[in-house]
């Protein structure tokens, strides 16, 4: 029996909308990049891009568990002498709460070509506002 290869004109793609609002972050982005990646179709290829599009809202009422909020620390190296950034969870959450599922969800996929387009298919908004009503993305309930 010969496999089956997935073409580009067989994936389809869908949105999916997620309220982030009292979700804990680890468990929200792990399914996000699953999602994105497009482990949850039965014709899933590695390589390819067969993940679908996922537009997060009340990113800034996102949870952590235990003294993560606290402790939780950011690092960002800018490559001189001296040039070592640190910037805590809860202040990251206060100035920009999207880019703190961003950052978790970016860890969770591949880090090469087809990760950054990946990570591309990834809108997220601070409140419940959106621009991507147009696309009529589907309510997708997460654990």
């Amino acid at each position: 029996m010969k496999t089956h290869t997935v073409k580009k004109d067989e994936i389809e793609r869908k949105w999916y909308l997620v309220d982030a609002q009292d979700k804990i972050l680890g468990r929200l982005s792990s399914q996000i990049a699953t999602i994105l990646r497009g482990k949850h179709k039965p014709n899933f290829s590695p390589h390819l891009d067969m993940g679908d599009f996922i537009v997060v809202i009340n990113a800034q009422k996102i949870k952590v568990t235990g003294k993560k909020s606290s402790q939780k620390v950011y690092y960002h190296y800018s490559g001189y002498p001296g040039g070592l950034k640190v910037m805590p969870f809860a202040r990251l959450l206060r100035r920009r709460p999207e880019r703190v599922l961003e950052k978790a969800v970016w860890g969770m996929l591949p880090h090469n070509r087809l990760g950054r387009k990946l990570f591309r298919h990834l809108n997220v908004y601070p409140g419940t506002r959106h621009p991507h009503q147009a696309q009529k993305p589907k309510p997708l309930e997460l654990n």
